[in-house]
Order: C-alpha cells, then structure tokens, then sequence
C-alpha cells in the first residue's frame, strides 16, 4: 500500500468533533499514515497539541491563523512557544495573511505574522503558511525574514512565478483539492513545481476534491489530490507519492515510520 503523508488537516475543529476516531481510521486505511494538524488560534493549538499526543501518526503545528490576529498579543507568543515544546509539535502554523476576507485588520495581520516567523526560527521550526488574497504581500514579508526560515505556502493559489519565488527562498509548495477543480490554476502550477519540493494536503474539512465536492472534507482522499498531480506530470503515482511522502518527512522531521 501507499503510503501518503496529509501535511494539513484541521482535525482539532468541531466539524470533527462527532466521529475524529472513524475519520482517522478511514485515512489509515487508505494509506494515510501521518496527518500534522494545525492550530488556527491558542484554543486549536492546544487540542492539536493534545490530539497529536493521544494518537499515533498525528502531529501538530501551533499557531495563529491571519482571521484571529485581531487577538494576538505579546502573551500569545509566550503560550505558542511553551506549546511547542511537545516533541509532536513540529511546525508554527497556520499563519500568514488573507487580505480576501479581511476578518482581521491588516496591520494586525502584519504584526503577528512577523512575529510568529520570528518565533519559528527562534525554535528551529519550519512555518505553515496561509496566503489567501496576499501571496505577493505574504511572500514580502518572508524575503524580509527568510534567514533561516524553513517552511510551506499552503494551499497554494499563487502564480507559476509566485511559486518559483517561494522554492528560491527555500520553501516548499503544497496542494489541496483544488488541483481537480475544473476552473482552477493550481493544477497547472503543481505541475511546474520539482517534486521534491511539492506537498500534498487536504484542508480538510475544507476544498473536498472532485468528486465529493461540497462535502467535509476527510484526509483519506488525500490520495485524490496526489492521483491528479501524478497525472498532470505524467508520473507513476507511486513514485510521486514516495517522494512528496519523503519531502514531508524532511520538513518536519517526522519519523520514516509511523508512531
């Protein structure tokens, strides 16, 4: 069986809360072997830290999402970095910038992005980054801070030449869902980028790939995303899936074998 790695599942969000058990298991037995949930605000952040500790494969990223950085605070940094002294915490994230809904001011967003790249590269940790709306404005930023920064752009809705910037800095590119959508770019721009440098992810429960489009999204259909890059690039999806698989394990540093 394959065995695929989903770099981003929102796991620790209430749409899950009624059957995360069965969700998990139907993931492992599709292959998913290891799902790093990320934290969208301190609350998130801690149940991804709790989740991560009760089951095997699961690990976490601790972080505040650009729709809650209205609350950031100077104390927020404090509780992120004593989260992520869990060994399963193995990335900041999700943080970043989304000038699309605007549900935080966008100095505010501004403020705790910086200073949560800061606190990643502080710690040693990689970042999981959310661009929505602000790609070039996001990518701004991580030139300014890229010294030893190490990370994703996630979801990625960018240009070709948005993500050729991104790899030059370093970082890695990842996909969701959208790569089936008929009236999405992102197919094309997974198809330019270097597979050793291309993550594979669901969002869930958001952007379900075709054909479960419009339903909670789930990490087992991981595999769709990864069945529809290894078409575009014309690859044997097993190799495709050993390599991102590979990729993922370097970023993050999780273990060859799952626990």
């Amino acid at each position: 069986m394959l065995s695929f790695i989903d770099t981003h599942a929102h796991l620790n969000l209430p749409e899950f809360a009624p059957d995360r058990k069965e969700v998990i298991q139907r993931a492992r037995d599709e292959g998913v072997g290891q799902i790093l949930v990320p934290g969208i605000d301190l609350p998130s952040s801690l149940l991804a830290v709790r989740l991560a500790q009760k089951w095997v494969g699961l690990f976490a990223a601790v972080g505040i999402h650009p729709h809650e950085a209205k609350s950031f605070k100077p104390d927020s940094l404090v509780a992120l970095r004593e989260l992520a002294q869990s060994p399963k915490v193995k990335a900041i994230g999700e943080i970043g910038l989304d000038f699309y809904r605007d549900l935080s001011p966008r100095a505010d967003q501004m403020l705790a992005f910086r200073a949560q790249v800061r606190l990643a590269k502080e710690l040693g940790l990689p970042i999981v980054v959310h661009t929505r709306g602000a790609v070039e404005e996001a990518l701004m930023v991580l030139q300014e801070e890229k010294g030893g920064l190490r990370g994703v752009l996630h979801c990625f809705e960018g240009t070709r030449e948005q993500a050729e910037e991104g790899l030059t800095m370093g970082l890695h590119i990842s996909f969701t869902g959208l790569v089936t959508f008929p009236r999405s770019s992102a197919l094309e721009v997974a198809k330019a980028i270097p597979v050793e440098r291309l993550l594979l992810e669901t969002d869930s429960p958001y952007l379900a790939p075709l054909p479960h489009r419009g339903k909670r999204n789930e990490p087992q259909w991981v595999r769709l995303v990864a069945e529809r890059i290894a078409w575009a690039k014309g690859m044997d999806l097993g190799t495709l899936v050993a390599l991102t698989t590979q990729a993922a394990i370097r970023l993050f540093a999780l273990p060859e074998e799952t626990r």
